[in-house]
């Protein structure tokens, strides 16, 4: 990583994409400080305070804390993720979308469009939702039309922004602008949690206690960033012969290649598509002040994963085996409608390639359609092994963190995908130079 890095520095125009996205990300965390105007951000540090469950930690780890600071990037980038994966969706549903996606570049420039439009509108209701929800129990230090407009104007404009210096850099900086700026919302909270564990378990205890708790502290994060690099680079590589053909005088085909499966086929998605579902009916009860009671309460307890794991009311841990079975589901689900086996067998075929021993069409379909089910049930497994060793350190010893494991998972991707563009372009421009000479 250091390498590619040093190495990335002795390039002047990589140089200046680098720079050029260190400029962005201080423009980032600087927006983040900027409070939308007309807001009693006291009563809304208050009220997060007062919150007992997680569903909104959540989404200010998201954020970088922008959304408890209540500034006018409050929504970040999160209207924009949410826009790609339904986007993503729809594609599959929708066929003049799934025409678009296949028609090359053009079609992928007018579906990233759309993406752009459908962001500015699930902004302007989450805006809406924030200002009119929150501004009548005191958010607003004057609530009528006015202010309620500048809330939405404000929060869609900060929204709007991020994602256009997400394009920028992509297009100008490192390149994955998008996932970028949403790792360096979530490394602005470490700090702050590192210290919180620091002072937890680490701060006034005795010498030998502390120094046990700081190793094992330490050992767990670095374990669970191993895990995330091995699920994250696991590939099953199917090989692929393509039988030769003569055409005219010359001989085409008779390659080699393989087509390579990733272990964590579907990412980061079925975590958060799991974590979204639990926590929606969380943030709808907490933003209409609804407590429950009777089983309405227990179900909201359940589906509050800072009850997950405790052995005095391990009743709630139901909620946890909910969140299991959502994400292994998710995993299944989000493959299913990114990778088909019966297209790419339908494409070897045209294309005269076969996997040795099994016979083209749909038996490679089948073949295929076998592999991936056992692929995707390991990586499911994985991800949700990643995914609750910090729900069970949280609910066994209260060790309540914003980094847990999507935090790291989503880390650690970027990190490693972005090191592999920097690398790429490093060839490239070694690959101009050397032309150049």
């Amino acid at each position: 990583m250091f390498t590619t890095l040093r190495n990335a520095f002795k390039i002047k125009d990589l140089r200046k994409k680098i720079f050029f996205t260190f400029a962005m990300l201080v423009v980032i965390r600087l927006g983040s400080q900027l409070p939308v105007p007309g807001v009693n951000r006291a009563y809304f540090a208050n009220w997060f305070a007062a919150q007992t469950g997680d569903a909104f930690n959540f989404f200010d780890a998201f954020t970088g804390g922008s959304f408890l600071n209540m500034s006018i990037l409050a929504l970040n980038i999160t209207p924009y993720i949410t826009s790609s994966i339904i986007m993503q969706l729809l594609t599959i549903a929708i066929p003049k979308l799934e025409e678009m996606q296949r028609d090359g570049e053009d079609g992928r420039k007018k579906i990233a469009s759309i993406t752009r439009y459908v962001t500015v509108a699930l902004s302007i209701i989450e805006s809406a939702a924030m200002a009119i929800g929150f501004g009548r129990q005191g958010l607003l230090e004057n609530y009528n039309a006015l202010n309620v407009i500048t809330v939405i104007v404000a929060l869609t404009a900060g929204s709007a922004f991020l994602m256009w210096i997400g394009e920028q850099i992509t297009e100008n900086g490192v390149g994955n602008g998008i996932s970028i700026v949403l790792v360096i919302n979530i490394i602005s909270r470490m700090p702050q949690d590192i210290a919180s564990l620091f002072q937890q378990f680490v701060l006034g205890k005795p010498i030998a206690v502390g120094v046990v708790a700081a190793a094992i502290i330490i050992a767990i994060i670095l374990a669970l960033i191993i895990m995330v690099i091995i699920l994250n680079d696991g590939i099953r590589r199917i090989p692929v012969e393509y039988a030769q053909k003569v055409r005219g005088r010359r001989s085409v085909g008779g390659q080699s290649s393989n087509i390579p499966l990733k272990i964590n086929t579907a990412g980061v998605i079925p975590i958060i598509f799991a974590q979204s579902i639990l926590q929606f009916p969380l943030i709808i009860c907490s933003l209409f002040g609804i407590q429950g009671s009777g089983f309405g309460a227990k179900v909201l307890r359940a589906l509050n994963s800072s009850n997950w794991c405790d052995p005095t009311q391990l009743v709630y841990s139901i909620g946890l085996v909910i969140y299991i079975a959502l994400v292994i589901f998710f995993a299944y689900f989000y493959t299913s409608i990114t990778f088909n086996p019966l297209e790419v067998a339908e494409n070897m075929k045209r294309a005269g390639g076969f996997i040795p021993g099994i016979r083209p069409g749909k038996p490679t379909s089948e073949y295929l359609a076998g592999i991936l089910n056992y692929i995707i049930f390991i990586g499911a497994v994985g991800l949700t092994l990643i995914g609750i060793i910090p729900y069970f350190f949280n609910g066994v010893f209260n060790a309540s963190v914003s980094f847990g494991g999507t935090s790291l998972i989503i880390i650690v991707s970027v990190i490693l995908e972005t090191l592999k563009q920097v690398e790429t372009q490093m060839a490239t421009f070694n690959y101009k130079g050397f032309l150049d000479d």
